[in-house]
């Protein structure tokens, strides 16, 4: 650990990690919106270009419209974060932003070219000939997954520190390709982008669930729901062999954080794999190693002051593995339904099982990055700089975070209104 400057006595260190905290567990949906959403517009609006489905047009033309909707919210809460990251965290950004600054450069010219073209997409309609409206949307949908991948290597980084040598208390010889593509960022942007995907699918089709529940049977609604759902349902089992290579990547290059994920307090031989009050004897040290008999580090392996919080961090693991398996079934209970009577389970239990994998994908999410963000504590950059040391030490940060509960407040009633109205006018 180097000391940047004089370590700062904040009484609202709390509230500026909180305030981070809020920010990017609220954009984190919203991001993750904008990658998968526009994904399952174009194969709606593809589908009715290929068989000419009046309703699949339908849905592509109402779902880009709650797209536009979500892509404005998601600019405020982007803006509010690029701020944040200066203003509480300058003892970070004053000496690693040329470090870390190109993917936030690149991921800038990403958002503007998703917001071009994601506005003639939204103006397009019946003004461009169909296959070149589709086209058009093409961008927006790499531009949205390239965003991600930006934004996801700076975090990377963050958990693996590379491109920069320190010479004393400077940061020298920068090179921001090797600082962006560091041994994290592959796992860590995989993971992201499928959850991303997932999300979505799972979000929209629970929209629908709920419809079939209510009674609605109609066509529009069947499709509604299944085109999502199956987006969804093929990235689950995608998303179980890379979240595996995610584990064993953390294993290798960040015990400690494994070591609070598993609640792994000695380390030891055979290591189990413990998920709520289930343990697995030996299964940890076989998933991390494929040898039931190795061994596998855990929180005895460094000082108390440089452990996460293990409760925090453990259950938020558990919680996304479970949603994670929870969500791969799901998927195969309708995979079997598929097989034996070509369309999806007529069962009111499926369909409110789907209902719920909606919510439940978003705490996946959210559970994910509680593991990434908490497990690296108390680091902000792995192993050099700690939260404490590079906290503003500007007074009073905690009213920046009562303002910001009033904003996301207040955004997420709005979004909510809007789109229930559009709904409703789409309905009528």
């Amino acid at each position: 650990m180097v000391d940047f400057a004089a370590a700062v006595h904040q009484p609202d260190l709390f509230a500026a990690r909180q305030q981070m905290a809020l920010s990017l567990g609220w954009h984190i949906v919203i991001a993750a919106l904008g990658v998968g959403f526009p994904v399952i517009i174009l194969i709606a609006e593809w589908r009715a270009l290929r068989t000419g489905d009046a309703t699949y047009l339908a849905l592509a033309r109402r779902w880009a419209r709650t797209l536009g909707v979500l892509f404005a919210v998601g600019a405020v809460s982007g803006t509010i974060l690029s701020f944040e990251l200066g203003i509480l965290w300058p003892g970070m950004m004053g000496p690693f932003g040329n470090v870390i600054g190109l993917p936030f450069a690149i991921e800038a010219i990403a958002f503007f070219v998703e917001a071009i073209f994601l506005g003639i997409y939204l103006y397009g309609w019946d003004r461009l000939s169909p296959r070149r409206h589709l086209l058009v949307g093409v961008p927006i949908a790499v531009a949205g997954a390239a965003s991600a991948w930006f934004v996801v290597t700076a975090n990377a980084w963050m958990n693996q520190p590379r491109g920069f040598r320190l010479a004393g208390n400077a940061v020298v010889d920068v090179d921001p390709w090797r600082a962006m593509l560091n041994p994290a960022t592959g796992p860590q942007t995989t993971h992201m982008i499928i959850a991303a995907g997932m999300l979505s699918g799972f979000v929209v089709a629970s929209v629908y669930a709920r419809a079939w529940l209510r009674g609605r049977r109609d066509r529009y609604c069947r499709i509604a729901f299944a085109l999502p759902f199956t987006v969804a349902a093929l990235l689950a089992p995608a998303q179980i062999v890379v979240g595996d290579w995610s584990a064993r990547f953390i294993g290798e290059f960040q015990p400690v954080k494994l070591a609070a994920a598993e609640a792994l307090t000695h380390t030891q031989r055979g290591a189990p794999l413990r998920l709520y009050a289930i343990e697995i004897p030996k299964g940890l040290s076989l998933l991390l190693h494929r040898d039931a008999n190795a061994v596998v580090a855990g929180l005895d392996q460094v000082s108390p002051r440089d452990r996460p919080p293990v409760g925090v961090v453990h259950v938020a693991f558990d919680t996304m593995v479970t949603i994670g398996v929870g969500l791969v079934g799901l998927g195969g209970w309708a995979l079997v339904a598929w097989a034996r009577r070509r369309e999806l389970p007529r069962s009111r239990w499926f369909y409110r099982a789907a209902f719920v994998a909606g919510p439940a994908a978003v705490v996946a999410v959210e559970c994910g990055w509680i593991v990434t963000e908490v497990g690296r504590q108390p680091w902000i950059v792995y192993r050099i700089l700690r939260v404490a040391d590079a906290v503003s030490a500007a007074p009073n940060l905690r009213l920046g975070y009562y303002a910001l509960l009033v904003v996301y407040s207040t955004l997420t009633v709005g979004t909510v209104v809007v789109l229930r109205r559009m709904a409703r006018a789409d309905a009528a």
